[in-house]
């Protein structure tokens, strides 16, 4: 084997074990969508962010299965499997919130009714709907996300379907009496993997807002 091909795979090799051993407490190196916080509540802030790209599938099933069944499309579709062959780059948070309805080609927020769940990995900021490579898989799509006011709370432990369920709640609770009111769904933010140690997690719950009074 060319050595220096064996050296360039030995040091991927160390790049990714040590991305993995880092995530397990809590290191992160990944992008996320660039926000500023422009106001800050009891438990809460309210965030801007500007316009994003996200790949997203819609999956049906309980919050936690229906997670994990929407992650192997998305991450197939970064690490190559697109009409370019390109590897995307993995970014945080994936995104869970409440699905569009179904339809006869469909498969990261809550509750399953005539939709299913919106599983979504943001894209990095580099790339432009023309530059995005082409989901190879016909259930992953790309949506563009509008610029958006969000009330976000941070939460760390796991991410079970009760959990999450809780913090949206505080969440809303805390909205009420606020300088801002919901105007969307909620949604759920998940920064790590599922080995990182709970107490050191980063998750969101997050809600789009609008001034109470306007």
């Amino acid at each position: 084997m060319d050595p220096f091909r064996l050296l360039r795979a030995a040091s991927a090799a160390a790049g990714l074990f040590l991305t993995a051993a880092c995530s397990v407490v809590g290191a992160r190196s990944t992008e996320e969508p660039a926000y500023a916080v422009i106001a800050r509540g009891e438990g809460f802030e309210v965030r801007r962010y500007g316009p994003r790209l996200a790949a997203e599938v819609v999956v049906a099933g309980d919050p936690v299965s229906a997670r994990n069944a929407g992650f192997r499309p998305l991450a197939d579709y970064i690490f190559g499997a697109n009409r370019t062959r390109e590897r995307i780059g993995m970014t945080a948070p994936v995104a869970q919130a409440k699905g569009e309805r179904i339809g006869m080609t469909a498969p990261v927020a809550q509750g399953f009714g005539e939709g299913g769940w919106a599983i979504r990995f943001f894209m990095p900021a580099r790339y432009t709907r023309d530059t995005l490579p082409e989901p190879l898989d016909a259930r992953v799509r790309i949506v563009e996300l509008p610029e958006a006011l969000v009330a976000v709370r941070r939460f760390s432990g796991t991410t079970g379907a009760r959990e999450v369920e809780a913090e949206t709640q505080r969440l809303l609770e805390a909205l009420r009496g606020s300088a801002w009111r919901p105007s969307g769904a909620p949604e759920a933010w998940f920064f790590d993997p599922p080995w990182t140690i709970p107490a050191l997690r980063r998750n969101e719950v997050a809600v789009p807002v609008e001034p109470a009074q306007a």
